[in-house]
């Protein structure tokens, strides 16, 4: 009678030798799911959403500069529109402007910009007192160019 023991024992051999070989494929994909791709994928959609907290944020500060500025009380004896106005054409120039020289590489300084000196950028007649205009198109560029050159 021949014994059986000899093949039963390569079998479990085999059966061992490939279940070792398969561990790490089996690791592999179990780490796939809760381990290293699954934090790389949570730390991009991490990142991401501080990205888009980051740009909240500075746009908010900016409505709240323009608003810190143009808000208060002493509106020089103009009218509203005047006012609002040349607030908002000059804070648009001064972005542009602030933006422009940033990306140049030129320091900061608003005051040497043709349209902050000129300061009449979307005046009208009608608005009033252009001196008045060219005082609250002046601030709103400063504020704009501020802006502008920081980025926000």
């Amino acid at each position: 009678m021949k014994s059986n023991d000899g093949g039963l024992l390569t079998r479990a051999l085999m059966l061992a030798l490939g279940l070792f070989l398969m561990l790490p494929t089996v690791a592999f994909a179990a780490q796939g799911q809760d381990g290293y791709w699954g934090r790389g994928n949570d730390q991009r959609r991490e990142r991401r959403q501080e990205s888009r907290e980051r740009r909240e944020e500075r746009r908010e500060d900016r409505q709240e500069r323009r608003g810190r500025e143009w808000d208060r009380d002493d509106n020089y004896g103009s009218s509203f529109q005047l006012r609002q106005t040349a607030l908002n054409a000059g804070y648009n120039n001064g972005i542009e402007e602030g933006r422009k020289d940033r990306r140049k590489g030129d320091r900061f300084e608003y005051r040497d910009e043709g349209d902050y000196q000129k300061a009449t950028e979307d005046y009208n007649s009608r608005f009033g007192d252009r001196e008045m205009y060219r005082r609250y198109f002046r601030e709103g560029f400063g504020n704009g160019y501020q802006d502008g050159y920081r980025g926000n």
